[in-house]
Protein backbone atom coordinates (compact mmCIF):
# COMPACT_ATOMS: atom_id res chain seq x y z
CA UNK A 1 0.00 0.00 0.00
CA UNK A 2 1.20 3.55 -0.82
CA UNK A 3 1.23 5.35 2.30
CA UNK A 4 3.30 8.10 0.81
CA UNK A 5 0.45 9.43 -0.78
CA UNK A 6 -2.52 8.55 2.32
CA UNK A 7 -5.60 10.54 0.46
CA UNK A 8 -8.34 12.08 2.40
CA UNK A 9 -11.82 12.18 0.27
CA UNK A 10 -14.06 14.66 1.99
CA UNK A 11 -17.69 13.93 0.75
CA UNK A 12 -17.19 10.79 -0.20
CA UNK A 13 -20.40 9.33 -1.11
CA UNK A 14 -22.00 5.51 -0.83
CA UNK A 15 -23.80 6.48 -4.03
CA UNK A 16 -21.74 4.16 -6.86
CA UNK A 17 -22.46 6.75 -9.25
CA UNK A 18 -20.78 9.86 -7.70
CA UNK A 19 -16.86 10.97 -8.96
CA UNK A 20 -16.31 10.98 -4.34
CA UNK A 21 -17.50 7.16 -4.73
CA UNK A 22 -15.35 6.48 -7.51
CA UNK A 23 -12.77 7.92 -6.52
CA UNK A 24 -12.00 5.99 -3.28
CA UNK A 25 -12.83 2.51 -5.78
CA UNK A 26 -10.05 3.94 -8.01
CA UNK A 27 -7.39 4.75 -5.14
CA UNK A 28 -7.65 1.52 -3.44
CA UNK A 29 -7.46 -0.31 -6.58
CA UNK A 30 -4.28 1.27 -7.46
CA UNK A 31 -2.92 0.41 -3.73
CA UNK A 32 -3.54 3.98 -2.57
CA UNK A 33 -4.34 4.62 1.57
CA UNK A 34 -7.27 6.28 0.72
CA UNK A 35 -10.04 7.99 3.94
CA UNK A 36 -12.96 8.54 2.79
CA UNK A 37 -14.62 11.33 4.92
CA UNK A 38 -18.23 11.61 4.63
CA UNK A 39 -21.92 12.29 6.25
CA UNK A 40 -23.13 9.05 5.44
CA UNK A 41 -22.86 5.98 7.66
CA UNK A 42 -21.30 2.73 5.80
CA UNK A 43 -18.82 1.66 3.62
CA UNK A 44 -17.17 1.83 -0.06
CA UNK A 45 -15.42 -1.66 -1.24
CA UNK A 46 -14.77 -2.18 2.58
CA UNK A 47 -13.61 1.01 3.60
CA UNK A 48 -15.82 2.48 6.32
CA UNK A 49 -16.54 6.26 5.51
CA UNK A 50 -15.55 8.36 8.53
CA UNK A 51 -17.90 10.93 10.18
CA UNK A 52 -16.74 14.35 11.89
CA UNK A 53 -13.69 15.25 12.27
CA UNK A 54 -11.83 12.40 13.37
CA UNK A 55 -7.91 12.39 14.18
CA UNK A 56 -5.81 10.79 11.12
CA UNK A 57 -2.47 12.02 10.84
CA UNK A 58 0.29 12.09 8.02
CA UNK A 59 -2.53 12.67 4.87
CA UNK A 60 -0.64 13.38 2.19
CA UNK A 61 -3.28 14.71 -0.12
CA UNK A 62 -7.30 15.86 0.90
CA UNK A 63 -9.44 15.17 -2.12
CA UNK A 64 -12.41 17.41 -1.77
CA UNK A 65 -15.46 16.86 -3.53
CA UNK A 66 -17.31 19.03 -1.04
CA UNK A 67 -19.37 21.84 -2.78
CA UNK A 68 -17.66 25.17 -1.61
CA UNK A 69 -21.20 26.26 0.56
CA UNK A 70 -20.65 22.92 2.46
CA UNK A 71 -16.70 23.51 3.04
CA UNK A 72 -16.79 26.38 5.21
CA UNK A 73 -17.25 24.27 8.86
CA UNK A 74 -14.54 21.75 7.73
CA UNK A 75 -12.03 24.85 7.22
CA UNK A 76 -9.66 24.46 10.50
CA UNK A 77 -9.86 20.50 10.07
CA UNK A 78 -8.53 20.28 6.96
CA UNK A 79 -5.74 23.30 7.94
CA UNK A 80 -4.97 21.23 11.05
CA UNK A 81 -4.64 17.90 8.68
CA UNK A 82 -1.26 19.66 7.22
CA UNK A 83 -1.92 18.10 4.06
CA UNK A 84 0.82 18.18 1.14
CA UNK A 85 -1.84 18.89 -1.15
CA UNK A 86 -6.04 20.13 -1.88
CA UNK A 87 -6.95 19.13 -4.98
CA UNK A 88 -9.98 20.72 -5.45
CA UNK A 89 -12.33 18.60 -7.91
CA UNK A 90 -14.43 19.84 -10.32
CA UNK A 91 -17.76 21.41 -8.59
CA UNK A 92 -15.61 21.87 -5.27
CA UNK A 93 -13.86 24.60 -6.14
CA UNK A 94 -13.11 27.39 -3.37
CA UNK A 95 -10.51 30.63 -3.84
CA UNK A 96 -11.48 31.16 -0.14
CA UNK A 97 -10.05 28.21 1.11
CA UNK A 98 -7.31 27.90 -1.81
CA UNK A 99 -5.94 30.74 -0.05
CA UNK A 100 -6.06 30.18 3.45
CA UNK A 101 -3.96 26.60 2.47
CA UNK A 102 -1.41 28.09 0.40
CA UNK A 103 -0.71 30.72 2.74
CA UNK A 104 0.26 27.69 5.30
CA UNK A 105 2.24 26.20 2.40
CA UNK A 106 0.08 23.69 1.24
CA UNK A 107 0.06 22.99 -2.77
CA UNK A 108 -3.78 23.87 -4.19
CA UNK A 109 -4.78 22.65 -7.31
CA UNK A 110 -8.24 22.72 -9.27
CA UNK A 111 -7.92 19.52 -10.88
CA UNK A 112 -9.84 15.94 -11.32
CA UNK A 113 -8.44 13.16 -9.10
CA UNK A 114 -9.88 10.80 -11.32
CA UNK A 115 -7.75 12.13 -14.42
CA UNK A 116 -4.95 12.49 -12.58
CA UNK A 117 -5.15 9.16 -11.47
CA UNK A 118 -5.61 7.90 -15.11
CA UNK A 119 -3.10 9.92 -16.75
CA UNK A 120 -0.73 8.36 -14.09
CA UNK A 121 -0.22 12.13 -12.93
CA UNK A 122 -1.60 11.59 -9.29
CA UNK A 123 2.01 11.38 -8.08
CA UNK A 124 3.70 13.89 -10.51
CA UNK A 125 1.99 17.19 -9.17
CA UNK A 126 4.76 19.20 -7.53
CA UNK A 127 4.63 19.15 -3.35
Amino acid sequence: MNEQYKTMVVGASLKPYRYSHRAVRILKLNDYEVIPLGLSEGEIDGIKILNGEPEISDIHTVSMYLNADHQPPLYDYILELNPKRIIFNPGAENSELYKMASEKGILCDNACTLVLLSTGQYEEMKV
